[in-house]
């Protein structure tokens, strides 16, 4: 059945496949100013996220997400305007676009989901040994 609408569509000229960077995330709207930027670049600074997305508006807050030990990028970051309108002008520009030689995504930044709290490390017996739930005993 689906391959029976598919081919009615390419007899009639329309397209099924999307554009190479046509961005399928484009879906929902926005209800808060505040940006997800994916797909940096290590080298990704914030100055250099600020330069790129400045020209849209007035920019809040900017902050590329580094790790601890290394201090580089690890390739996301977050964008903040003062409306929701230039938040998706931002949006509707910057998405799929190159920056530092990577494309990036722009979405909606969502709140962040809690996380499990940290499991408890098991305690050596008296004997000096640990279970392992998985193997069973180790030493």
């Amino acid at each position: 059945m689906a391959f029976a609408t598919a081919f009615r569509r390419i007899l009639n000229g329309s397209s099924i496949l999307p554009s190479q960077f046509a961005s399928t995330r484009l879906s929902s709207t926005l209800t808060t100013p505040k940006l997800f930027v994916s797909g940096l670049s290590r080298l990704t600074t914030d100055d250099k996220l600020k330069e790129a997305f400045s020209q849209f508006g007035n920019l809040q807050e900017v902050k590329v997400i580094v790790d601890r030990e290394s201090g580089r990028s690890k390739g996301f970051g977050f964008v903040s305007y003062q409306t929701i309108e230039e938040a998706e002008a931002a949006r509707e520009g910057m998405n799929a676009k190159y920056l530092d030689g990577w494309v990036i995504f722009v979405d909606p930044a969502r709140p962040r989901e809690p996380r499990p709290p940290p499991q408890a490390q098991p305690q050596p017996s008296e004997t000096g040994f640990r279970t392992n739930k998985t193997i069973g005993w180790c030493g």
